[in-house]
């Protein structure tokens, strides 16, 4: 639904007709005939546009805009994790650690927890890279040396990609 203007009428199959109030980042503030006034939701498909009022220019943003822009910012600073899918052979599974010392009591881990945590560090990996290719105070042959060091830890991770349902998803160090 496109974003709708203060004064445009609306009819909502509870509350009746109303009239838009206020247009809030998220929601709109509506006065209905039966219900008064109420907050409802920009996503909300209840609402039928009875007389659109036009838009008047403004420099604010709409919510699509802004969820685009936010978007970018959490996918270039690599806060939105994919979803890396853990093989079908693990599901369910547990790890144990068993000590040499057999009076010692082992630990037992779901294999999800212990998949969650080493795709955080890949994720985390790859943030680093980030900042560092984008780094202003270090120099080419710097940023081309941690690039290096950061290679031989994913290659030092690769034992992991057993658990891994996709190749895509690999590890992968230096090729030789």
């Amino acid at each position: 639904m496109e974003e709708l203007a203060v004064g445009t009428r609306v009819e909502h199959p509870r509350y009746g007709e109303g009239i838009i109030s206020k247009n809030k980042i998220t929601s709109y503030e509506i006065f209905f005939e039966r219900g008064g006034k109420i907050e409802i939701t920009k996503r909300n498909d209840d609402l039928e546009v009875i007389e659109a009022v036009e838009q008047k220019p403004k420099n604010a943003l709409t919510l699509a805009e802004i969820e685009k822009v936010l978007r970018y910012v959490l996918e270039e600073q690599g806060a939105l994790q994919e979803i890396v899918p853990l093989g079908e052979k693990w599901i369910g599974g547990n790890m144990l650690l068993q000590p040499a010392n057999l009076s010692l009591k082992p630990k037992e881990i779901p294999i999800e927890n212990f998949f969650h945590k080493i795709v955080m560090l890949r994720d985390r990996l790859r943030v680093l890279e980030q900042n560092i290719n984008s780094h202003a105070g270090l120099t080419d042959e710097e940023k081309v040396n941690m690039q290096q060091y950061i290679t031989r830890i994913y290659g030092s991770l690769t034992t992991f990609n057993i658990l891994f349902a996709d190749k895509d998803q690999y590890f992968v160090g230096a090729k030789s």
